[in-house]
């Protein structure tokens, strides 16, 4: 649990990629209703599209569940091509929604405004229809996985809440967790982005940190390029509590090679 992958982030040759796709956009702040948020150019793909924080926005046009402007759909002034207004509902469960709803990922018109608000302009990177319509893909795809890393935590220690729910969550990249810091100690990278997360766990809140590493090149298939360091905030006893026991783990069954004893299905010859 932790880091999705096991391998250790490392910078790429995603940087081309990315510059083929407009990345450059490295400044840009992503649109509404989803779970990230970009700093500089790696992030553009996790989180451009996410609703977090827009500096110069009124404070009072602000949706307090992901401080971002309301949603717009509209073309901009200059916009080349026209753009889908498509959303498309992720399997976040909303907690603040009505019962079943769930969290809804940004259209491409709403991730292009929001490069605009931002500063970004499209003759600086030439993107094309199809580049709108590959970033939005990669963006949803790697907070679908930051979701299941979340669940991953909740369903192993805390099996009693069925179904966690997302309530609200920003994104901070200049706000570097000291886990991170560490990391950089030891030799590593620090994460291109920052997310945190509030999840109703059955009506109590818990402050998840989300660490976005580069994973390299973009994968065709599951359109993921990301490593995932997702894990409890370490602000309150719960949390630290939790973290202390999945560390335990790690070092029981990873470092020291012990079998963990899980429950094993019977097989179909048992029936």
């Amino acid at each position: 649990m932790g880091a999705s992958q096991s391998s250790e982030p490392g910078a790429g040759s995603r940087h081309e990629h990315l510059h083929r796709h407009g990345q450059t956009m490295s400044q840009m702040e992503p649109p509404k209703e989803c779970p990230a948020h970009p700093d500089h150019a790696k992030a553009t793909l996790v989180a451009g599209a996410s609703e977090c924080p827009a500096g110069a926005q009124a404070q009072d046009q602000l949706d307090p569940l992901n401080m971002m402007p309301p949603p717009n759909q509209r073309p901009a002034p200059d916009q080349p091509f026209s753009l889908s207004t498509k959303r498309v509902k992720s399997t976040i469960p909303k907690a603040t929604g009505a019962e079943g709803e769930n969290w809804e990922y940004p259209s491409e018109q709403m991730f292009w405004n929001a490069m605009l608000r931002k500063g970004w302009r499209w003759q600086e990177d030439a993107l094309a229809p199809k580049d709108m319509e590959n970033i939005i893909k990669i963006h949803n795809a790697n907070n679908e996985e930051a979701w299941h890393e979340v669940l991953k935590w909740e369903h192993l220690l805390h099996p009693d809440c069925a179904c966690p729910k997302l309530k609200s969550f920003k994104g901070d990249a200049k706000n570097v967790s000291p886990r991170a810091r560490y990391r950089q100690i030891l030799g590593y990278q620090l994460p291109f982005d920052r997310h945190d997360w509030i999840v109703d766990r059955c009506g109590k809140e818990v402050h998840y940190v989300i660490d976005y590493y580069d994973g390299g090149p973009v994968d065709t298939k599951s359109k993921l390029f990301t490593n995932l360091d997702v894990r409890p905030a370490l602000n309150s006893f719960s949390n630290m509590w939790d973290r202390m026991i999945v560390a335990y783990w790690r070092f029981k069954f990873e470092t020291l090679g012990f079998t963990p004893k899980l429950p094993i299905p019977p097989s179909e010859e048992e029936h």
